[in-house]
């Protein structure tokens, strides 16, 4: 993970990961650090996952987004790279008051990249721009 997530939480990430591959499934004990560690968001981040609502969208260039589709329906786009999602929760309870490590989106992409479940999108370099732009035009 390319992320500026806190160790432990980094950890946590492996130790999914690992479990995932070698059991097909995720332990109660890491299910437990999950929820200590990301409080909130987990247990809507794991749905996300079992809904398969995480794609990873690339292009010919190698640059790479993830959008998941929100509970609400609303279609959010994740950074994985710089830890940023575009939804409201992510600007007020992680950038304004500090209250959460992240949002229940990028939490779903990191279990989705542990767990091997994005779905994946081959776009071009217009697309993936057209994609990017769109989410500004939105907050603007």
């Amino acid at each position: 993970m390319d992320s500026t997530l806190p160790a432990v939480a980094e950890e946590l990430l492996k130790e999914i990961k690992k479990a995932f591959q070698e059991t097909s499934h995720v332990p109660d004990d890491l299910l437990l650090g999950l929820k200590f560690i990301f409080g909130p968001s987990a247990v809507p981040a794991l749905d996300l996952v079992d809904h398969r609502s995480v794609t990873r969208v690339m292009s010919p260039s190698g640059r790479t987004a993830y959008q998941v589709l929100g509970s609400s329906g609303k279609l959010y786009t994740c950074y994985s790279s710089c830890h940023f999602c575009t939804c409201p929760a992510f600007g007020f309870t992680v950038l304004q008051k500090s209250e959460s490590l992240l949002c229940k989106h990028i939490l779903a992409v990191y279990l989705s990249q542990a767990m091997g479940a994005c779905q994946e999108l081959s776009v071009s370099e217009e697309q993936l721009t057209s994609i990017l732009l769109a989410e500004e035009e939105d907050e603007g």
